[in-house]
């Protein structure tokens, strides 16, 4: 049996601290050594920054230490931070409100592929093991108006340490904070309790205000009565995918052979997303909120783009290979396919996004209403990039086969990311092949735009996440591609060859829910036509204004 000696619980505090700061902060010191001035001065000050914020962690706990309390909240904060320390080591990955809704709102899929022998060895190491040792320690606990007093005095002096400090290294102190906002994001475990605390505020608020309906004016103009054909609109959310690796947008590299042969097809090259991650970028572009006004908590209790769509009188459909539709499709008809059975294209334990496009053709031949059909793909999700893509699919090798990104080369990684484009090419150019050969009967159309980008080990950061303001251009920077039958093109009077003139013109996914309404001629009050892509290359549309 493990024999611990009894500790007060100023000592306890204290090395708890010490523990915190020093065991799962390194992702934090090593930024920190990059960023602080050469010399005497940034080692003056990187040492002022640890004891300010070691005082800052013992005063916290100070407050905490009574029984009872003191040891679960510390075993909480040595687990979650073990785990929070593996990916942003692993990762470089900040954590925020968006990263605590990501962990919060993901499927059993993507935590899978997160999980390996390094992690457990993580929180086996840093926090199982300083958790046994915790909860087998004596904490010695005197009466309570001494512990009481001890509390005042470790905090009055925990206070005055930090004013010292503070006042000594004012300038640069401040200025380091001030210009390193990500400083706070890195700080664990301080990161982890405010973006729960955010996250929980979130839902609170949420769930204790009524949903609202959007847009209850929607109706389809006049021009629908020339219509002699039912539609399908085919709306594509891609997963992961960055523009500046998508070979029709001018990639080096040939990741989309197909598309890149498909007659009619519209390539945009400025497209930006409204968040990092999935959770904020789908529901907000299905929201009607731009980007720097999205609120999550109102876009969960708000009707949007498809409530809108289905009040005019159009039928949607989802068909779902990843974590959901994060709320945007809760009122409609929504098929999750992401545990089908299909023996081929579901055989490796989670299914290729070709499952998206079965029974396609007999939608389509079976066509009696307007149809607007979403597929969420499961696309360049990563970190097991060569897990997208069936293994004829592999164009580019050697690939990187581990999910702990930093052990491989960046090269592999770049083409295991690549393979999953390539076999996006091949499901999107299967899709417009299938809606072409039914052109004759039927309207149709696709769109796709992906919901974010990624990180493939730019600035030593992998995956997507990181907070908008601070993540690079390859997390935010997307493709959006868009086809049009004939029929389509005349029913609904898209002027593709003035579309094609608008390949470089800045957009993003704020565009997205006033375009899909202008383009299926829905008429409503909340449509902006100065955010419609698709509004100056509609003639009915100019002639009307």
């Amino acid at each position: 049996m493990l024999k611990i000696k009894s500790l007060r619980t100023e000592w306890v505090t204290l090395l708890a601290s010490l523990y915190l700061l020093i065991g799962l902060n390194l992702f934090l010191w090593e930024h920190l050594e990059t960023i602080l001035p050469p010399g005497m001065v940034g080692l003056w000050l990187g040492l002022a920054f640890a004891v300010l914020m070691l005082f800052a962690f013992n005063l916290i706990l100070t407050l905490l230490a009574f029984k009872y309390v003191l040891k679960p909240v510390l075993i909480v904060l040595f687990m979650s931070g073990a785990g929070v320390a593996y990916f942003m080591n692993q990762y470089g990955v900040l954590i925020d409100a968006g990263m605590f809704r990501n962990v919060a709102e993901t499927n059993i899929e993507e935590v899978r592929d997160l999980l390996s022998l390094k992690f457990a060895l993580y929180m086996l190491g840093l926090g199982v093991v300083p958790s046994l040792l915790l909860w087998k320690a004596r904490i010695a606990y005197r009466p309570w108006h001494r512990e009481l007093l001890g509390k005042l005095i470790v905090s009055g002096a925990c206070v005055a340490a930090l004013g010292s400090i503070g006042l000594v290294n004012y300038q640069g102190l401040s200025s380091l904070f001030r210009n390193h906002h990500e400083l706070h994001l890195m700080l664990t475990p301080s990161n982890i309790v405010g973006a729960s605390f955010s996250y929980a505020s979130e839902k609170l608020g949420s769930a204790a205000k009524p949903f609202q309906k959007y847009g209850e004016d929607a109706h389809r103009d006049a021009a629908w009565q020339k219509h002699e054909r039912k539609s399908l609109t085919v709306l594509v959310v891609g997963e992961s995918a960055r523009a500046e690796n998508f070979g029709v947008l001018g990639y080096g590299r040939d990741t989309t052979p197909r598309l890149s042969k498909e007659a009619g097809l519209l390539g945009f090259t400025d497209v930006h997303s409204c968040g990092t991650e999935t959770a904020v970028s789908v529901p907000c572009m299905f929201s009607g909120m731009a980007r720097k006004d999205y609120d999550p908590s109102l876009a969960s209790r708000r009707e949007g783009l498809l409530d809108i769509l289905g009040r005019a009188g159009i039928e949607v459909q989802w068909r779902d290979n990843q974590s959901g539709c994060k709320g945007t499709c809760d009122r409609f008809n929504y098929v999750n396919l992401t545990s089908a059975k299909d023996p081929v294209l579901c055989a490796d334990g989670e299914c290729h996004d070709q499952i998206l496009l079965q029974n396609l053709d007999a939608l389509l031949d079976s066509l009696d209403k307007d149809t607007v059909l979403v597929l969420h793909q499961m696309g360049s999700h990563g970190p097991d990039y060569y897990k997208r893509y069936p293994a004829g699919f592999e164009h580019f090798t050697p690939v990187c086969r581990s999910n702990a990104l930093n052990q491989c080369s960046q090269q592999d990684i770049v083409n295991s990311y690549d393979n999953t484009l390539v076999y996006t090419d091949e499901v999107l150019a299967s899709l417009i092949d299938t809606l072409r050969k039914h052109q004759d009967k039927v309207d149709t159309a696709m769109i796709y735009l992906s919901d974010h980008g990624e990180s493939l080990g730019e600035y030593n950061l992998f995956l997507h996440g990181t907070p908008y303001m601070l993540a690079p251009d390859q997390q935010k920077h997307i493709p959006l591609l868009a086809w049009f039958s004939d029929s389509y093109r005349q029913d609904f009077a898209v002027d593709t060859d003035c579309l094609s003139k608008m390949r470089d013109t800045p957009l993003s996914q704020d565009n997205l829910f006033h375009s899909m309404l202008g383009l299926l001629q829905v008429r409503t009050e909340v449509y902006q036509q100065s955010l419609d892509m698709f509004a100056g290359c509609r003639p009915w549309l100019t002639a009307r204004n």
